[in-house]
């Protein structure tokens, strides 16, 4: 005799799949658990009704998906009394009574952006959206100011605002010392599942189980800046253990470490060669003690490249341990005949 699958697994296996096989989720679980696929309808119509799930379409072209359950937004106006923690007292009860751990995460990372969105975005309003579901929380910031990558590129007198994105992925970037130490954005981008910043058409996004930042173009939202942040509801990930990735106790509690998605130093297809590009992507690094140059997705360097960095700036800097992972065999290559001398 077949032993009974509870109920509760099976609509946890729905709304977690549900994402992939929208239109497939009645067969997939059906075929999961050995059920009729009219079994598994009654467990989709409990989880309509409770609107933890929605269906689209027709009954032969029927599709489901994720409800939400609350979604909240407020715009601000950007004034001298404005702060991060009268906004984060609007938006805590929408996010909900999640583990501690997830708390501390969005009170930080949502109080980050806001003030960053005051501070320096020189816009007027600050709009904030909030939506959650029985799998996640996301939450999306806008304001209507100059943008993020343009304000960077303006401070640091930077050619390109594509040249912006890398500096912010290194972290320590601030375009202003006196009220920010340039730590809050990278540690909020790995805090996150997901972490998206659109900008004057360019979209940066760094993803959870990734160590590479990524750099796209788009042709719209030119104006202000929008950020965009989704968290699992029943992550275990905690704020600690993001800091101590970079700024354990293995570096005395400072933030010692950084990853350096190099492919950001590439647009267009163009071949990393030049030492001036290698002075862009090395710009900044004399801050930290342990640099890894991240070569994903990088398909060849040239000599000159490699050598300005793996022999000229770690000649220059012998008390910094300099790493490379994901390097292909090309790149490999590059980098040991720099170290060589050569």
């Amino acid at each position: 005799m077949a032993r009974r699958v509870p109920s509760e697994t099976i609509r946890r296996f729905i709304i977690r799949n549900v994402g992939d096989y929208p239109r497939d989720i009645v067969k997939t679980t059906a075929e999961k658990f050995g059920m009729t696929e009219r079994a598994v309808s009654t467990h989709i119509n409990r989880l309509c009704a409770d609107q933890i799930l929605v269906a689209t379409g027709t009954t032969s072209d029927r599709a489901h998906r994720l409800g939400i359950l609350q979604e909240w937004r407020k715009t601000y106006e950007v004034a001298p009394n404005l702060s991060e923690d009268t906004a984060w007292d609007d938006a805590a009860p929408i996010i909900g009574l999640l583990p501690e751990n997830l708390l501390s995460i969005w009170n930080g990372g949502f109080t980050e952006m806001f003030n960053n969105a005051v501070d320096h975005s020189a816009g007027t309003q600050i709009s904030v959206e909030i939506r959650r579901t029985a799998i996640n929380t996301e939450l999306a910031l806008y304001d209507d100011g100059v943008g993020i990558f343009k304000k960077i590129q303006l401070a640091l007198n930077l050619e390109d605002e594509r040249h912006a994105i890398l500096q912010l992925s290194k972290g320590k970037l601030t375009t202003d010392p006196k009220k920010h130490s340039g730590l809050g954005i990278f540690f909020t981008s790995r805090m996150f599942d997901s972490f998206d910043i659109l900008s004057g058409g360019l979209f940066f996004t760094h993803e959870s189980n990734s160590q590479t930042d990524w750099l796209m173009q788009r042709d719209h939202f030119k104006n202000g800046t929008g950020v965009w942040m989704k968290i699992d509801n029943e992550s275990t990930r905690t704020a600690q253990e993001i800091y101590n990735q970079y700024a354990g106790p293995e570096h005395d509690f400072a933030f010692a470490k950084t990853v350096v998605p190099v492919r950001l130093a590439q647009y267009s297809g163009d071949r990393l060669v030049s030492r001036s590009q290698a002075k862009m992507v090395l710009a900044g690094l004399d801050k930290f003690q342990i640099v890894c140059f991240n070569f994903k997705d990088v398909e060849t360097i040239g000599q000159s490249f490699a050598d300005e960095i793996f022999r000229v700036f770690a000649n220059e800097h012998p008390e910094m341990q300099i790493e490379s992972i994901s390097a292909n065999a090309q790149v490999e290559q590059m980098i040991r005949l720099a170290k060589n001398g050569h």
